[in-house]
């Protein structure tokens, strides 16, 4: 399991792990994944120019995308430091050998405290929303997740969820289609609060196959201590963890 995180110089991406073939680190939310024609800032981005002031390169940095996360998506986020690794952790990826937990606080709770997930998401790329079908339409993706309900706290609940397919907005929508809506996640049902709020999403941990050494590695985040995220405990947190069923998923 990776150790305790450290701030790289650039004080905004917050070292999970570093070898010479991986790097995980905590994105912040509101930062894009790659780049895209807004010009914004994006990790990608960040990543090879920490990597050139921490290392003195004077060259190009590889840095490799392995998985993406939501722009409004905090946590663990795993990235490739050699062309090599970003292969076989592409491939991990395909073949769901890449375990993702992440933690969510939602509107009220499911129906049933645990269980699988399955709808099919069709992109609608004019909103940039996914819209949620129980059966298969013409270009919808299978959308498959497990979730459990962690804790609940009046009008919430904590929901830790594992991904077993990795959808744009999957567990965005697929929270919303049960009535269980994201807090803060307007786009997708929530109601609507006071002043801009990041939306309760959290990538709490990333499980791979090391690319050179086969040792499984495990990284984790935790989500801040403020907004909903305040109203459960850390042993709530460990607990997501553990909870989430693992059914025909991972290793």
């Amino acid at each position: 399991m990776a150790g305790d995180s450290h701030s790289s110089p650039s004080s905004i991406l917050p070292i999970l792990y570093e070898d010479n073939h991986l790097l995980a680190v905590v994105k912040q939310p509101g930062i894009l994944s790659q780049a895209d024609d807004t010009g914004e800032p994006d990790m990608v981005t960040l990543l090879k120019e920490d990597l050139k002031i921490r290392y003195d390169k004077p060259g190009n940095v590889y840095v490799g995308l392995v998985h993406r996360l939501d722009r409004p998506v905090g946590g663990a986020m795993l990235f490739a430091k050699t062309s090599k690794a970003a292969s076989r952790l592409s491939e991990s990826v395909r073949s769901r050998q890449f375990d993702k937990i992440y933690v969510a606080v939602v509107h009220g709770a499911p129906a049933a405290s645990s269980g699988r997930l399955r709808h099919y998401l069709s992109k609608d790329a004019a909103r940039n929303t996914v819209h949620v079908s129980n059966r298969p339409v013409n270009d919808a993706k299978e959308a498959i997740l497990d979730y459990a309900v962690v804790a609940k706290h009046r009008d919430c609940s904590l929901v830790a969820v594992k991904l077993v397919t990795g959808r744009s907005h999957q567990i965005r929508a697929q929270m919303s289609a049960i009535g269980c809506p994201l807090f803060y996640d307007r786009k997708y049902g929530a109601p609507a609060p006071e002043g801009e709020q990041d939306i309760a999403l959290w990538s709490a941990s990333i499980g791979v196959s090391h690319p050179v050494t086969k040792e499984w590695m495990t990284f984790l985040s935790r989500p801040p201590h403020h907004g909903q995220w305040a109203k459960f405990s850390d042993a709530d947190y460990t607990n997501a963890l553990h909870i989430v069923p693992s059914e025909g998923y991972g290793r």
